[in-house]
């Protein structure tokens, strides 16, 4: 019994995407910029689409330029339907001004 209730808590009924920060600036937001490649039904030519969210970052642990999986949810503001699923790949940071 315990086993069924494991899943349903680990189940996600809403999308999974993937995409890269653009935008860190606001508090417990980014901003993630979503690129898709989709097939046209009629031409079957690849056509790409970008499109941005804002999600929900609780720890403000997001940089500019880190890739993150972020997962569908609940209303949390106005404009915030995503939230931090987990981080990918963290951005290499380069301080040009230490020489």
């Amino acid at each position: 019994m315990d086993n069924k209730t494991e899943q349903k808590n680990t189940e996600n009924k809403g999308k999974v995407l993937v995409g890269i920060v653009t935008s860190n600036k606001m508090d417990k937001t980014a901003v993630v910029r979503v690129d898709q490649y989709k097939k046209h039904p009629k031409y079957q030519k690849y056509v790409s689409s970008k499109k941005s969210y804002k999600i929900h970052d609780e720890d403000n642990s997001l940089n500019i330029g880190d890739k993150v999986e972020i997962v569908e949810t609940k209303p949390i503001s106005k404009d915030k339907r995503f939230k931090l699923s987990n981080i990918i790949e963290k951005a290499v940071i380069i301080d040009l001004n230490e020489e």
